[in-house]
């Protein structure tokens, strides 16, 4: 006759199979990944800030470009870089000189600006405010 070998609860408490995790094991995972965070978040969000700031100085280069093509086409800065987006009816085909007007955002969402009379450069600046939106603060991205 075969015999069948049922377990009970109790016995798989006492040989430690039927266990879980204590509130003590739980807190300190928790402690463990809190620290963990509070290492690794700071070099990430400065990383983020870095290529940014990074971000922006390319794009105000690339702006910068475009302004120069314009005063190549017209002789003059233009009034706005609003008018390097629009495709001009002269018959010379100029323009436009940027592609899209999302282009003359920073990276904060804030529009580039056009400087003139410079501050940095001998013709104009194209100016980021930087992450604080403020003008003249260390953050301030200013490309010719």
């Amino acid at each position: 006759m075969m015999q069948t070998h049922t377990t009970s609860r109790s016995s798989h408490r006492a040989r430690g199979l039927d266990r879980g995790f204590t509130l003590i094991e739980a807190i300190v995972v928790i402690v463990i990944i809190g620290v963990l965070a509070g290492i690794i978040a700071p070099p990430l969000f400065r990383r983020i800030v870095q290529s940014k700031q990074s971000a922006a100085a390319a794009n105000a280069a690339t702006i910068a470009g475009a302004v120069e093509n314009y005063r190549l086409d017209y002789g003059e800065l233009p009034q706005s870089l609003d008018a390097l987006v629009v495709r001009t009816n002269d018959g010379k085909g100029h323009g436009p000189y940027i592609n899209n007007s999302d282009q003359l955002l920073d990276p904060w969402g804030r529009p580039f600006r056009l400087v003139v009379p410079p501050q940095k450069n001998a013709d104009f600046d194209i100016v980021s405010d930087g992450e604080d939106g403020q003008p003249g603060g260390p953050d301030d991205i200013v490309k010719p």
